[in-house]
């Protein structure tokens, strides 16, 4: 528990341990770790962060406690710098982190690193300036649901009790509205409000209309923004100068005082799940600190999730309804494309309904979920793939720099001219991206403008806000994207919207994809017509027939929920049962596969007499990443607690096994995707 804390510099930690601190240190390692304070040092309080040394390296770790830990040996290590001058979180703060690392089967350190912001001084954001204002919030007229839904939440009586509500309501209904007049009476009453959205570039929109509404109450938190200025943020938080936090899954972690309410926009997002240990569900999290904290968490889409349409059905999550749009727009109509009938990427209808909005001075969006402008590169003669060497996944043809791209480990190779397995010329691109379909379109429309939208695009400092600015102004006809253009972008002026391949996903095996599937529809569709009587919804597809795509284009969304809750029912899968994913990975298939299988069969020993089941192990549908060879096993079970507590004892054995020491072992408790 304490080799590392031990080596060169020991000091004694003295008959009374006075001057020793114990420091969560983010590793995988489930200790604390004690450090001897010198002299010239001031004393640092639980929640203080310090500078440690730790093996042959340098880290930032946080104070937990005063003296010496148990297991500690005579002699300490002295740590080298002490961070803040006073705490930068008091216990209850540190209480949340030990539960993080409870639930998510990581460690504190790692729990609290997650936590915190990165940065180590303090500065400001810069103001945002050349916006017109937005109408007063007193010149907005609520209908009679918004008004309801915003009289039906309330805290929570008594404080530890549930205060959990779910605004449903379709696209363009006023959800927005709604969460900002709660925010507002919160905020009144002298309370903190935490405000989350999936994406930062909703974030960037949603703060410019709230930093002019709010002023310099509200303060924005995720990780587009340098450590410094989210430092900066966080002690504006921390001193109470800030009580309104919008910002993307970590800002769930803000250090509000008096927590009032949490937000969760677009409840149903995957991003809201964090990759990364500690692998945290911001909307767990929200329910978590609005019970501790006596606050009220309310969610919102006009896509629920499966899981919060189950707690709605069964009145865990009370369900409040938008019915209709409130700008004077109406849901627009929907036409379904089999695209078996054509070769071309952009079907006639879809031509037809652009070259119309553009007459009638309206835009376009165009939606397809896969960037670069082919997905693969494949010979037609013997069926070769060119894949990446390091990942078990085809690589994406990128033809602005005529490079082979993997979206995984990001390897970059020359596209092939022949074939390396038979020889043939014969080879080509099959199916497409987003740059393919850009040069289709400008090829269709030479005189339109058409501007591409997804991470190739955005990595450019500020390039994401200038497009949106430039296509709110009007200046771009067509706007074409990834995901980036499907959630909660708000443009007047949009009349098209064209999903150029809804199928896309439903492929995968994953209990999740239908779901994913038509979400996506519903919400891409959703940014047609928010304004106009005449919006236009172009779905092409392959798979006319799936129950995901006939659903979503027509509007039967009791329908699809109640028919996928009864496949999952029927395979055992959430919300019927809780699932931890177990992911051995390392450089070494037979280890890995070796590994695997010890696990499992210890996970099974230990299962028996618990009431869950062992899936697997077996190859992860992407089986190699970055060098890596991956096997997974799934845990299940009919609640959190047996699956989470074998899953710690799982770890514990993984660390005990000598080829353990040659493998990673990933545990993903509640996993959103099985890939």
């Amino acid at each position: 528990m304490t080799d590392d804390a031990q080596g060169s510099g020991f000091a004694p930690a003295g008959g009374d341990g006075s001057r020793a601190v114990q420091v969560a240190i983010p590793v995988p390692l489930d200790s604390l770790f004690t450090y001897l304070v010198p002299e010239e040092l001031p004393l640092p309080a639980p929640g203080t962060r310090v500078i440690v040394p730790f093996g042959r390296r340098t880290v930032t770790g946080v104070v937990i406690a005063r003296g010496v830990g148990a297991g500690a040996p005579a002699r300490l290590k002295a740590l080298s710098r002490v961070l803040d001058e006073e705490p930068l979180v008091d216990e209850d703060y540190l209480d949340l982190a030990r539960w993080v690392a409870r639930v998510y089967c990581t460690t504190l350190g790692e729990a609290i690193s997650a936590m915190l912001p990165s940065g180590r001084r303090e500065k400001a954001l810069p103001e945002l300036s050349g916006e017109e204002p937005l109408e007063s919030p007193q010149e907005i007229t609520l209908s009679e649901e918004q008004q309801a839904a915003i009289d039906a939440v309330r805290p929570p009586e008594p404080p530890d009790e549930e205060a959990w509500y779910y605004l449903y309501g379709i696209t363009g209904s006023g959800k927005t509205e709604v969460f900002l007049r709660l925010a507002e009476r919160e905020i009144a009453a002298g309370r903190s409000v935490i405000y989350l959205v999936p994406e930062i570039a909703l974030t960037h929109q949603l703060f410019e209309h709230i930093s002019r509404r709010f002023g310099e109450t509200a303060a924005m938190l995720h990780s587009g923004i340098t450590p410094a200025e989210r430092f900066g943020q966080w002690m504006r938080i921390k001193r109470g100068e800030a009580r309104l936090v919008v910002g993307a899954r970590s800002a769930v972690f803000a250090p509000v005082r008096r927590l009032g309410l949490v937000v969760i926009d677009e409840e149903h997002e995957g991003s809201y799940k964090a990759g990364n240990a500690p692998r945290y569900h911001a909307r767990q999290v929200a329910m978590r600190r609005a019970r501790s904290e006596g606050a009220a968490c309310v969610m919102g889409s006009a896509t629920p999730s499966v899981e919060a349409w189950h707690l709605m059905a069964g009145g865990r999550l009370r369900r409040l309804t938008l019915s209709r749009r409130l700008s004077g727009g109406t849901l627009p109509h929907l036409t379904l494309f089999n695209l078996r009938t054509t070769h071309s990427l952009i079907s006639p209808p879809l031509i037809e309904s652009i070259q119309e909005s553009h007459r009638r001075g309206a835009q376009s969006i165009l939606f397809l979920n896969r960037r670069g402008y082919a997905g693969t590169f494949q010979c037609r003669a013997c069926g070769y793939q060119m894949e990446c060497p390091h990942c078990s996944v085809p690589m994406t043809y990128h033809k602005a720099n005529n490079r082979m791209v993997c979206h995984y480990c990001g390897r970059t190779a020359q596209p092939i001219s022949v074939c390396p397995e038979c020889g043939s010329l014969d080879v080509g691109f099959f199916s497409f991206g987003t740059e393919r379909v850009e040069e289709e379109m400008e090829r269709l429309f030479p005189r339109l403008t058409v501007e591409r939208l997804d991470t190739d695009v955005t990595r450019k400092r500020g390039a994401l806000r200038s497009i949106l600015n430039r296509f709110a102004g009007g200046e771009i006809d067509v706007l074409l994207g990834t995901q980036m253009v499907a959630k909660g972008l708000n443009f007047p002026g949009v009349r098209t919207v064209g999903i150029i391949s809804a199928d896309i996903g439903l492929s995968l095996p994953d209990f999740r994809a239908a779901e994913r599937s038509f979400s996506l529809i519903v919400q891409v569709a959703g940014r047609a017509g928010r304004f106009r009587t005449d919006g236009e919804v172009i779905v092409q597809t392959l798979r006319p027939e799936h129950p995901a795509i006939r659903h979503a284009v027509h509007h039967r969304m009791e329908e699809f929920y109640r028919e996928e809750l009864s496949v999952r029912r029927e395979l055992g899968f959430p919300p019927f049962s809780r699932l931890v994913r177990l992911v051995v990975r390392g450089s070494d298939r037979a280890v890995v596969e070796s590994v695997a299988d010890r696990l499992a069969e210890e996970a099974r020993a230990r299962a028996e007499r618990l009431p869950l089941e062992v899936l697997g192990p077996a190859p992860a549908l992407l089986e190699r990443i970055s060098r890596n060879w991956r096997f997974q096993i799934l845990l299940r079970g009919d609640s959190q607690g047996p699956v989470v507590t074998l899953s710690k004892r799982i770890l514990d054995f993984h660390r005990e096994l000598r080829e353990g020491r040659k493998t990673h072992l990933e545990v993903d408790v509640d996993p959103v995707q099985l890939l």
